[in-house]
């Protein structure tokens, strides 16, 4: 079963970038298609994008499209989320999560595997 760690939160300013990390071990992550959500206090988890198995095909929730880019480096059995141009409201936990699928998906439902999450906060 794969374990999953995410990295690479902290504070930072409005207009900032900032590139999460998630470590997987346990098992390869080309076994897997994977997914960032990302949690605000007092708000449901919500979807920010997810990455198919190959890398090939991605999924960004619409509000997120432009800022945010998922990628995913099998060969060093991680998967990433460059973040641009941030803004206050994407402060939150950010979670890295894997599904036994060819596809990413929008359902945090389909995901079997989740990391403790990182925090993300950006201070206007």
């Amino acid at each position: 079963q794969v374990q999953l760690v995410e990295s690479g939160g902290k504070l930072v300013q409005a207009g900032d970038s900032l590139r999460l990390s998630c470590a997987a071990s346990g098992s390869t992550i080309s076994n897997y298609a994977m997914g960032w959500f990302r949690q605000a206090p007092g708000k449901e988890r919500e979807f920010v994008a997810a990455i198919s198995r190959s890398g090939g095909l991605t999924y960004y929730t619409d509000s997120l499209k432009g800022r945010f880019t998922i990628s995913r480096d099998n060969d060093k059995n991680a998967l990433y989320l460059q973040m641009n141009s941030l803004k206050p409201e994407d402060t939150a936990v950010y979670y890295c999560a894997a599904r036994t699928a060819g596809m990413g998906s929008r359902d945090a439902r389909e995901y079997h595997t989740w990391g403790q999450g990182t925090q993300v906060t950006v201070s206007s």
